[in-house]
């Protein structure tokens, strides 16, 4: 499948000339961060991994290292994250979700919820290798209730795979049956269902959820679920939906509002941009009244602003 992605690997690339137009935007005084955000913007996640290489191979030093000791703020962490490989960034993400001050759900629900299956089996590998530690364990020990066991059930990556024609119907009764049409709700088969069934699966039980009930599978859950576990839900349900849209809504209400949730910013312009950012940039057009291009320009100033426009990669006016 071709990538949807905004950010494209260079052409011509040579990794130890890019590793000294680096060495020298940083070499004596003040900083050359324009230098620095056209270049790696304009490279992919496994070319700025040899520009990295090349650097240590040139300098003795590294990279990263010399990144931080030059640049500061929301700039700063931008471009340590697209330095980072891909799977390596969600683990350090997770880590920090767990292992930070209070646990940051909104972080666990993004990426278990949005991963495919091999890319969360592989999140669960490297994350032992890092840290030596069991992911799910320490998923555990910070989360509970069916909270938790929607993220166990997320971390086994073993949704199915097709479409059950003979279980939509039973699937979408199931969930009316748990919420809408008892006293109470019945969490475990919300849980079981939406975390075992394929996208296009639960697509077609969202379908026939609607038929049987009127409503929408977000609504059920907005009213029959709260807290972490609704949130979770909610995110399972949008991205077997559309992955793109789901993060075109994530992206919108980081911005919306007093105040900027750069973190999710960030995280999600990062993680995206050389996937779905064109998909995510369409469904963000037709989703509000305003292009992700416009909503960032708004919000964001400075080095930072250029370069997640950059990774935006383009105005859908």
């Amino acid at each position: 499948m071709a990538s949807r992605g905004t950010i494209k690997a260079g052409a011509n690339f040579n990794a130890s000339a890019d590793a000294e137009v680096l060495y020298k935007a940083m070499k004596g005084l003040g900083t050359d961060e324009d230098s620095i955000l056209q270049l790696l913007t304009a490279r992919s996640n496994p070319q700025r991994q040899e520009i990295k290489a090349a650097y240590k191979t040139l300098h003795g030093k590294d990279l990263i290292h010399d990144l931080k000791g030059e640049l500061g703020g929301k700039f700063e962490t931008l471009i340590v994250a697209l330095m980072t490989p891909p799977t390596a960034y969600d683990v350090t993400l997770l880590r920090n979700a767990i292992k930070g001050a209070g646990t940051d759900e909104k972080v666990l629900v993004e990426i278990l919820a949005s991963r495919t299956p091999q890319q969360v089996k592989d999140i669960v590998a490297a994350y032992r290798q890092e840290y030596d530690d069991d992911l799910e364990e320490d998923v555990c020990g910070d989360t509970s209730g069916h909270f938790k066991r929607l993220l166990v059930i997320l971390l086994q990556a073993n949704r199915q795979t097709g479409i059950q024609e003979g279980n939509i119907e039973s699937d979408a009764q199931a969930l009316l049956k748990a919420g809408e049409e008892k006293f109470g709700t019945d969490e475990q088969s919300f849980v079981t269902i939406l975390g075992n069934r394929s996208a296009e699966h639960l697509r077609k039980v969202f379908d026939a959820y609607m038929k049987m009930s009127g409503y929408e599978m977000e609504e059920s859950i907005q009213r029959e679920t709260s807290g972490s576990l609704r949130d979770l839900l909610l995110a399972v349900v949008k991205c077997a939906k559309s992955v793109p849209a789901y993060f075109a809504e994530t992206l919108y209400h980081a911005m919306k509002g007093a105040g900027t949730d750069d973190n999710t910013l960030i995280r999600v312009m990062v993680t995206r941009c050389e996937v779905d950012m064109l998909d995510i940039r369409a469904e963000f057009r037709k989703l509000f009244a305003c292009s992700l291009h416009s909503m960032i320009k708004g919000d964001a100033s400075g080095h930072y602003c250029k370069a997640l426009l950059l990774l935006c990669g383009g105005d859908d006016a």
